[in-house]
């Protein structure tokens, strides 16, 4: 696999529920914010990627007083290498949060979508009038790539609505079993959470 599309789907990760630390330009890191019970079979595959694209061993965090577990890479030479050469924008995520220009290439858009989706977006099963369907959510913060992920899947031609949730953030909807077989053959997920939900429909 080209490692560019496997960076381009830790690049939709980060933009779901990562972040870019740097403060007083003396502490570099990467955090990966996760449920550690729901997510608990996708920590191993966000390390593995990591440590195939980098070399490099993170560390999980378990937090007792949320229930989550952080994801963990400091060093001022990895995420100088996210920003500088990736071109990655560091935390805060509002208003400034956008998908690098040399990844918004068609080759990458599944990859940057599952990203996204596995951090931040769900299965949910809708009941309308006693007949329950799916529907793939995600939510964007107000920030750049609000319109680019909005473009990604124009142009993969899914049928979605993107609503305001306040705050100028918004909610991708995708219904419809139609349209989930669709994103399950071209999209999928790596968590395998939205894995399970995504094949109750199949």
């Amino acid at each position: 696999m080209d490692k560019n599309y496997k960076l381009a789907e830790l690049i939709g990760i980060l933009l779901g529920d990562g972040c870019i630390l740097i403060k007083e330009n003396k502490h570099y890191e990467i955090k990966i914010s996760l449920d550690k019970i729901k997510d608990k079979d996708y920590i191993p595959f966000i390390k593995k990627l990591i440590f195939d694209l980098f070399s490099i061993e993170a560390k999980e965090y378990y937090r007792n007083y949320d229930g989550c577990v952080d994801i963990r890479i400091s060093g001022k030479d990895f995420v100088k290498y996210l920003i500088d050469n990736v071109g990655l924008k560091s935390s805060p995520k509002f208003n400034r949060a956008e998908i690098p220009q040399q990844f918004l290439i068609k080759e990458y858009y599944p990859a940057l979508l599952r990203g996204y989706f596995d951090t931040d977006g769900c299965v949910a099963i809708v009941n309308n009038n006693g007949i329950k369907y799916p529907r793939i959510e995600m939510k964007i913060c107000n920030s750049p790539m609000q319109a680019q992920y909005i473009k990604i899947l124009k142009e993969l031609n899914f049928k979605f609505g993107a609503y305001n949730i306040g705050n100028n953030a918004i909610r991708i909807q995708i219904n419809g079993k139609k349209e989930l077989i669709k994103w399950i053959n071209l999209v999928g997920s790596s968590n395998p959470r939205n894995i399970e939900r995504l094949n109750k429909f199949l």
